[in-house]
């Protein structure tokens, strides 16, 4: 089903009209936030996956950008992307809300003023829907991730993602489907779009948060982890750890829980999804379909009229 309308300021506008000018500063610049969310079909209906804590991390993104006087809150876009995805009648979508500047060309970040949309689309997951049964093919980029005191790595900022959009080509050229991103000391960080986790004798290694774009799906995936009984090391990881190790897998907004089943052209494990990435990803769809545990924690329904923040 295409979408119909787009939120932007406070107004449902059709899509095709749902546009920006030329010069608008973000897109010369790259000044700008933006939040990946999805909504998923439930036995309820639809039901967004952990809404509040984007939202949460949109308004943060802003916050870290230096981005002043957001003329929304937290409430009010909540009750935004109800909006957006009753009036495009989605069971199922991925939400994407962005805070874009308009004002003069300039590098000045005071002359600008912000303004804000909200999109949503049906869209598969990120790496392929068969990337959820038989795995991905990873290549470790020549590109590193952003150091922390180049540009603010805890914040989803527009610019940001020329980076991830480099190393992520160079990948997909060259025959893989992702890419493994390290941080500037050489260590593994995340891929372009998503963050990263290895099993070794059945304990669940993730690199510290200190240097990932803490996820909100990585939260959920280390949370439903210890539920099952996993034991949780967050440490420092080498690229060679990753070759050895007995399953490596990937968690995002966009494309979910993925096994890994080769990196650099070493087969990883027994080269299919793994028992731990199973359980993992099993509790995670179950969580998204209405079904686990912590679904009434962390699904926000559509039909809902109350919204809680």
């Amino acid at each position: 089903m295409k979408s119909k309308y787009i939120w932007m300021d406070g107004d449902l506008v059709p899509f095709e009209q749902a546009t920006v000018h030329f010069l608008t500063p973000t897109l010369h610049y790259g000044t700008g936030v933006f939040e990946g969310i999805r909504c998923y079909h439930t036995s309820k209906g639809p039901a967004i996956f952990r809404l509040n804590e984007h939202l949460k991390r949109f308004l943060d993104s802003a916050h870290i950008a230096g981005i002043p006087d957001i003329p929304f809150t937290r409430r009010q876009l909540v009750h935004a992307v109800h909006q957006v995805i009753r009036a495009n009648q989605f069971t199922e979508c991925y939400i994407r809300p962005l805070i874009y500047m308009t004002g003069p060309l300039g590098l000045n970040l005071d002359a600008w003023q912000p303004a804000l949309g909200i999109a949503a689309w049906e869209w598969d997951p990120f790496l392929g829907r068969e990337s959820l049964e038989k795995g991905v093919r990873l290549m470790v980029s020549s590109f590193t991730r952003h150091h922390p005191n180049v540009m603010m790595t805890k914040a989803k900022i527009v610019g940001n993602y020329a980076n991830s959009t480099l190393a992520k080509t160079i990948a997909t050229r060259a025959g893989f489907d992702e890419t493994v991103m390290l941080d500037p000391q050489g260590f593994v960080a995340e891929c372009s779009g998503e963050n990263l986790f290895l099993v070794r004798d059945g304990v669940v290694y993730a690199p510290p948060r200190a240097t990932v774009l803490e996820g909100i799906t990585r939260d959920a995936v280390l949370t439903l982890a210890d539920d099952l009984g996993y034991e949780i090391v967050e440490e420092l990881i080498s690229r060679d750890q990753l070759y050895i190790a007995d399953e490596v897998f990937l968690c995002g907004t966009a494309a979910e829980v993925v096994p890994v089943r080769e990196i650099d052209f070493r087969v990883i494990g027994t080269g299919r999804k793994g028992p731990v990435t199973h359980a993992i990803q099993q509790s995670f769809i179950q969580t998204v379909c209405g079904d686990g545990p912590r679904s009434n924690e962390w699904l926000d329904y559509v039909d809902e009229t109350v919204y809680a923040v």
